[in-house]
């Protein structure tokens, strides 16, 4: 028996699964050992990703179970991901490769006596009944001779169903999975083969010979750590999520200056969360706070980076201020310092930041005194179509930390659309992070109206 707080009222249910197995690919594949890119293979994506898709009841599809459909679609677009079915392995200097045994990804098929409506507002992340949406099967969350794919299909007493994967991160990012799962959906509606063929070819993102930096990198900066940096991960943290609609999003514009007005939502909000985080840090005014910035290089990449290359294609270049400038400083600070970082991301940049995380033995990127805010909305997770229609949600399944958020479009109860943000903040801290976005939220400094800040319920 597993229970949710959805936060207005507590759900009891429970989850049966079957006994996990193996799909392999449906016809015979190439046995061959495949190296990955100087991209994919840095320490910190090497490591498991959990996604969550739900989809609703679909009158039409009353007879189908979701999870036959996907089984059997999954052995087809194997064919063509056969890398997917294989195995890591690590050669000289750490390097990985991909050795396409053919040995199969871990499919479950499971059941809940609940409904999705039973969730409320609570479908976005931290699902914290991920362990029951997604069973973490003994041996399989290794990085070396584990399956590179974990799914299971959990069906509701609604009719409808959760899609749960989990992905080892050094095969694909955001937009390289959901290139798999969209040619999974395709096929599990009868296409005979995906509408963008995959490929693999990741010797285009190796470091050049020999290696050189020609860029300026601060995602590798070595920072002493203080004792005021234990504020970032103390024993009290808390998570509160938070829901931006048009009216909170047209408020937070009210403070972009004239000659950023054309700067993206995700900016507008994404600076606003900057500044008042850094606030209730209470950081001393010369201390640094650094925002990652999260870019998907594959438009920067077109010239030598083919459609249907489903590999690892991010950099994350670092906006850095003062805490003093990004406190007191208006707001267009903060979004001229994000704009500026994003743009410098060019193919030359590309090039030189493979080339550093080679020299530097592809470590894990600076976190510390840094924050930064993964962007799906574009991903393309809540376009997934097994022939269900569009999840109701699609996107990551982990609640977040404290130098991690994930930017997620939603749709609440009332049909509204917009952004929610899951933040995790020490407690104390948290209440002076509430504090003040609700100043940002007044609506005019001559209206004693405040718009009110949105939280949504939790599982």
């Amino acid at each position: 028996m597993t229970e949710i707080n959805t936060g207005s009222f507590l759900i009891k249910f429970t989850v049966r699964r079957r006994e996990p197995e193996l799909i392999g690919p449906a016809k015979p594949t190439p046995r061959e050992l495949k190296p990955l890119s100087d991209i994919d293979d840095q320490e910190g994506l090497r490591g498991h990703i959990p996604v969550i898709n739900v989809y609703r009841n679909d009158s039409k599809m009353k007879t189908k179970n979701p999870a036959t459909v996907i089984r059997e679609a999954l052995a087809k677009v194997l064919v063509f991901y056969y890398p997917f079915a294989g195995r890591l392995k690590e050669g000289p200097g750490r390097k990985l490769m991909v050795d396409c045994s053919g040995e199969g990804v871990l499919f479950i098929e499971a059941e809940a006596d609940m409904t999705l409506m039973q969730f409320g507002d609570a479908l976005h992340p931290p699902f914290p009944c991920l362990e029951e949406l997604l069973f973490d099967v003994p041996g399989s969350s290794g990085i070396f001779d584990s399956p590179l794919l974990l799914i299971q299909v959990t069906r509701m007493l609604c009719g409808g169903f959760i899609f749960a994967i989990r992905l080892n991160h050094t095969i694909s990012d955001a937009q390289g999975l959901v290139q798999f799962m969209t040619a999974l959906g395709e096929i599990a509606q009868g296409a005979t083969m995906p509408s963008t063929l995959p490929v693999w070819r990741r010797e285009l993102l190796f470091a050049r010979d020999p290696p050189r930096v020609t860029c300026t990198h601060h995602e590798y900066d070595q920072l002493t750590e203080t004792d005021k940096d234990k504020i970032f991960a103390s024993n009290n943290m808390t998570q509160k999520t938070f829901f931006f609609g048009s009216s909170e999003v047209s408020t937070l514009q009210r403070f972009v200056p004239p000659h950023l007005k054309n700067c993206s939502t995700f900016d507008v909000i994404i600076a606003s969360i900057w500044r008042c985080r850094t606030i209730a840090l209470q950081l001393d005014p010369e201390e640094e706070t650094r925002m990652i910035c999260l870019v998907s290089a594959r438009s920067k990449l077109k010239s030598f980076v083919p459609t249907g290359y489903y590999g690892n294609s991010f950099a994350y270049p670092v906006a850095i201020s003062t805490a003093g400038d990004l406190c007191n400083k208006p707001l267009g600070h903060a979004i001229g310092l994000l704009r500026k970082t994003k743009e410098s991301v060019t193919e030359e940049y590309m090039r030189s930041f493979i080339d550093l995380t080679v020299i530097k033995g592809r470590p894990l990127c600076t976190i510390l005194r840094s924050y930064y805010v993964s962007d799906v909305t574009r991903a393309g997770f809540d376009a997934v179509d097994f022939g269900w229609g569009k999840p109701a949600y699609g996107g990551p399944a982990e609640g977040d930390t404290s130098f991690r958020s994930f930017y997620v479009p939603f749709k609440n109860h009332k049909g509204d659309s917009g952004i929610v943000i899951n933040i995790c903040l020490d407690s104390v801290v948290m209440e002076r992070f509430v504090k003040e976005l609700k100043k940002m939220l007044l609506e005019d400094k001559n209206d004693h109206h405040v718009l009110k800040l949105q939280t949504v319920s939790r599982l």
